[in-house]
């Protein structure tokens, strides 16, 4: 038998890729992931081989297109989960699991601002500095273990719980979550 896939396969390959990526974006595991998957589904006698053959493909092609981006995806998925008030660690894991290799990884979390990212964390639940009703054992033990479940160190989290709401805002106005180069870059300085 031909491990090779049959022009049909390679068409249908070439067609999904676009599909998919017009839609959203993707990182290469993601998109090698996803034509695999859907082609065991779609060609009925297809070999392990013509399937790999296929997803290579696929990833291949999208890198001609230059619609395929793993360093891209990281930097937009990194100021997003900023936005949303993630840790540097929670959104590390994230882009691991999506099969960002370790150094795109680093690099797109390395000027993340930890503190930053906390107090955005605490406005969106009400805690710490922007915390509506008073404060127990029960209350204070329940926020502390939010940051900590959201990847954020004890240092980190005690520092916000314990801020005044001014010096909160202010952070949040005067700062950003991200370190210079970041900054000139988003403004458009590094094009």
């Amino acid at each position: 038998m031909d491990e090779t896939p049959t022009s049909r396969m390679l068409s249908w390959a070439r067609n999904s890729t676009i599909y998919r990526l017009e839609r959203r974006m993707m990182t290469e595991k993601q998109l090698f992931d996803a034509i695999a998957k859907k082609s065991k589904q779609k060609f009925e006698d297809i070999s392990e081989t013509q399937v790999k053959a296929l997803a290579d493909f696929a990833v291949k092609f999208a890198y001609e297109l230059k619609v395929l981006d793993d360093v891209a995806f990281a930097e937009i998925s990194t100021r997003s989960a900023v936005r949303s008030g993630k840790s540097k660690k929670a959104i590390a894991f994230k882009l691991a699991s999506k099969g960002i290799d370790g150094e795109t990884v680093v690099a797109a979390v390395e000027e993340v601002d930890d503190l930053h990212s906390a107090v955005i964390f605490a406005r969106k639940r009400g805690f710490g500095p922007f915390r509506r009703g008073d404060l127990d054992e029960k209350r204070k033990s329940k926020e502390l273990s939010a940051f900590a479940r959201n990847g954020f160190s004890f240092a980190v989290g005690r520092r916000v719980f314990d801020m005044e709401r001014e010096d909160a805002e202010e952070l949040l106005q005067s700062a950003s979550a991200f370190g210079g180069s970041m900054l000139i870059e988003m403004a458009g300085g590094n094009r």
